[in-house]
């Protein structure tokens, strides 16, 4: 099988779509800035564990707007 350089290329701009929509849907959640979250998410797609570290973090991160009902 060979792998080129368009290959990868494809696979990281493809996970950029998806790790910054996920990014976004938690840094909605998880966040005060889910712009922001999104964009620092996209950017880390260029070395794919850090992308997957930080949906970890974001994952395992409380949320912001917890309402408490008593």
């Amino acid at each position: 099988m060979n792998i080129d350089a368009t290959v990868v290329g494809q696979i990281v701009i493809f996970s950029m779509f998806i790790v910054g929509a996920l990014s976004y849907f938690l840094g909605k959640r998880k966040t005060s800035n889910p712009k922001v979250a999104a964009i620092i998410g996209v950017i880390l797609c260029i070395t794919p564990p850090l992308n997957i570290v930080y949906l970890i973090v974001l994952t395992l991160k409380n949320d912001e707007n917890q309402d408490v009902q008593t």
